[in-house]
C-alpha cells in the first residue's frame, strides 16, 4: 500500500551541496543544446525535411533543440496509433498504469536539476520558478497514480436487496494534448500523465516554444518501457496541424491548456461532429486569467506589497495565475503604490541560468511585441511609475512595470497581456475593490488582503474565481493542496492536482445484477 501524497519539497538553494549541484546541471544541459530531435509516433522515428528551432529567450541566438513540422498525414498516424495501442493498454490494471506514473516521478526526482536548467535555456524560468515546475511535475504524477488506484477500488452504492450493483471508471479512448510553454514541464506531464494512468492513450503536441522539455519528458516515460502508442509525440504549426488534431472523429477529448482565443477555437471545432465519429469531444481547458489582489484598508502595507510583486513579476507575468490588476483600497491606495514600485525596483534583472536572477525575459518576439504594446497602451490609460522599456539586445528583456490609475474600464482592467504588466486602480472600498475585480471575461483567480472578518467573509461569497486566496498572494498552486481551475472564459473548471480530475478522462459504468 502506498504512503499518503505530500508534496515534493522546494530545493533550498542556499545550501551550497544544492546550489552546486544545480550549476553541475545547466553545464551538462549546455553542452546538450542545439541537438536535432525527431518525433514518435507508435514504435517509428518520425523525421521531417521542414523543421523549426526553439531558441533561448535570454540569448536568441542560442539554439536550444531543432524538431520536425509533421504534416496533417502524420497526425492521422499518431491517432491510428494511440487508438491501436488503446486496445491493449485500456486494458491493463489500475495498479500497472500507476506503477509506470510512480517510476517515472522517482526517475524524474533523480534529475530533477536537469529538467529545471532545461527550462532556463529553452523558456527564461530562473533557479526558483523552474525548481518549482519540477517539482509539480513530479507531485502530478504521484498524485495521479493514487488517484487512480483509489478509483479502482470498489465504489460506494446504496444496497438494494436482491441486486448486486458495481460501478466502474473506464477510460474514453484516444486524446489530443496540447500543454503551454509557461509551464512546459508541470502541465505537460500532468495533463498527459493523467490521460494516461486513466487507461487512455494519447497524441502529445507540445507548444513550439518549449518541445525540448517536452520531448525529454517523453524520453524518459520511453526509457520506463511504456508501451509504444500510448503516448505519440509529434511537433508542427498548431494552425497547420492543431485544428486538424482536434477535428478528427477518432479524437474522444483535447485536454488543452493555453489562450482564450484559442481555447474557444478548439471547442468551437470540437463541437462539430464528423463522419464516423461516435461521441461528444470532451474538452477539458485551461485558458487563461485577468487575476486581481484586492487590498483593504487595515492591512500590513509592507506585506501586500511583497505579494503583490511576487504574484506579478514571478516568471515576467507569464502565469495564467499571475497578478495583473493591483485593487486598492482608497485609504491607503498611495502607500501601497508606493511600496509595489520600491520593491519592483529591487527585483534583479539578469541570464535565468544564474542564481541572483530574479527575473528573466519574455519567451519570444510575439510575446515580447505584445507586451510592447500594451505598455504603450497603459501609458495612455495611466501613469507609468517604473519600467515598461526593453533592456539589452541580447534577448526578450522588459523591465518590470508599474501602471497607476488605471480605470475599472481600461483595457488595461480587461485583457490579459501575459507579461510584467501591472495595473494599480483605486476602489473607495472593498465592495467596490471586489466588484472590479468581477467585472472581467475570466475568473481563474484572485486574492483578497483584509483584516476585518466581514470583509473576508464577503470575498468568499462574493469574489467569483476558481482559486481564492485570502492574505497571500495569487499564484502558487500545489498539488493536492489547492486543486487549479477557473469559472468564466478562464476554461471548464477541470481542477487539475484534484480529486475530481481524472473524472475527466474517464467515463462511469453502472453494472445491476438480479440476485438469483
Amino acid at each position: 500500500m502506498k504512503t499518503p501524497f505530500t508534496n515534493e519539497p522546494l530545493t533550498d538553494f542556499s545550501n551550497s551541496t544544492h546550489s552546486a549541484a544545480m550549476n553541475k546541471a545547466i553545464e551538462k544541459v549546455r553542452g546538450e543544446l542545439g541537438k536535432t530531435y525527431s518525433n514518435h509516433i507508435g514504435s517509428e522515428t518520425i523525421t521531417s525535411p521542414e523543421t523549426f528551432a526553439s531558441t533561448n529567450p535570454a540569448n536568441k541566438t542560442q539554439v536550444v533543440g531543432i524538431f520536425p513540422k509533421l504534416t496533417t498525414q502524420h497526425v492521422d498516424q499518431a491517432i491510428s496509433s494511440a487508438q491501436k495501442a488503446f486496445e491493449s493498454w485500456s486494458k491493463k490494471p489500475a495498479t500497472e498504469r500507476a506503477e509506470f506514473l510512480f517510476k517515472a516521478a522517482e526517475k524524474m526526482r533523480e534529475r530533477k536539476h536537469e529538467f529545471s536548467a532545461l527550462m532556463m535555456f529553452e523558456v527564461g524560468k530562473n533557479w526558483v520558478e523552474a525548481d518549482a515546475d519540477t517539482a509539480e511535475a513530479i507531485d502530478f504524477m504521484e498524485f495521479y497514480a493514487r488517484e487512480m488506484l483509489r478509483m479502482s477500488e470498489k465504489q460506494p452504492l446504496v444496497k438494494m436487496n436482491g441486486e448486486d450493483n458495481s460501478l466502474v471508471y473506464l477510460p474514453l479512448g484516444v486524446g489530443a494534448v496540447i500543454p503551454p510553454w509557461n509551464f512546459p514541464l508541470a502541465i505537460c506531464v500532468g495533463m498527459t500523465t493523467a490521460a494516461i494512468v486513466s487507461g487512455n492513450t494519447v497524441v502529445l503536441k507540445p507548444a513550439s516554444d518549449s518541445p525540448t522539455i517536452a520531448y525529454k519528458f517523453f524520453a524518459l516515460m520511453q526509457e520506463l518501457g511504456l508501451p509504444a502508442g500510448v503516448i505519440n509525440f509529434i511537433t508542427g504549426s498548431g494552425g497547420k496541424i492543431g485544428d486538424h488534431l482536434v477535428s478528427h472523429p477518432q479524437i474522444r477529448f483535447i485536454s488543452f491548456t493555453g489562450s482564450k482565443e484559442v481555447g474557444l477555437r478548439i471547442n468551437e471545432l470540437a463541437s462539430k461532429p464528423q463522419a464516423g465519429q461516435k461521441w461528444i469531444k470532451r474538452i477539458v481547458a485551461e485558458m487563461g486569467g485577468k487575476d486581481a489582489i484586492v487590498v483593504d484598508e487595515d492591512v500590513n502595507i509592507d506585506e501586500v506589497a511583497t505579494g503583490i510583486v511576487a504574484a506579478a513579476f514571478g516568471f515576467q507575468g507569464q502565469k495564467c495565475s499571475a497578478c495583473s490588476r493591483a485593487i486598492i483600497h482608497e485609504k491607503v491606495y498611495d502607500a501601497v503604490v508606493e511600496k509595489v514600485v520600491e520593491k519592483t525596483k529591487a527585483l534583479s534583472i539578469g541570464n535565468p541560468h544564474e542564481q541572483k536572477t530574479q527575473f528573466g525575459p519574455m519567451v519570444s518576439s510575439s510575446a515580447f511585441q505584445k507586451t510592447l504594446e500594451y505598455i504603450e497602451i497603459g501609458k495612455k490609460e495611466g501613469k507609468l511609475l517604473t519600467g515598461g522599456t526593453p533592456v539589452g539586445n541580447e534577448g526578450y528583456f522588459i523591465s518590470p512595470t508599474v501602471i497607476r490609475d488605471i480605470s475599472n474600464e481600461a483595457r488595461l482592467s480587461k485583457e490579459e497581456i501575459f507579461g510584467p504588466v501591472l495595473a494599480m486602480t483605486k476602489a473607495k472600498d472593498f465592495k467596490e475593490a471586489i466588484r472590479f475585480a468581477n467585472d472581467t471575461d475570466f475568473g481563474l483567480t484572485g486574492a483578497a488582503y483584509s483584516n476585518n472578518p466581514a470583509n473576508i467573509e464577503y470575498a468568499r461569497n462574493e469574489f467569483f474565481v476558481g482559486n481564492l486566496y485570502l492574505n497571500r498572494k495569487c499564484t502558487g498552486a500545489f498539488v493536492g493542496v489547492h486543486p487549479f481551475g477557473g469559472f468564466n472564459m478562464s476554461g471548464t473548471d477541470s481542477k487539475a492536482g484534484g480529486r475530481d480530475y481524472l473524472l475527466l478522462f474517464t467515463q462511469a459504468k453502472l453494472m445491476s445484477e438480479k440476485i438469483r
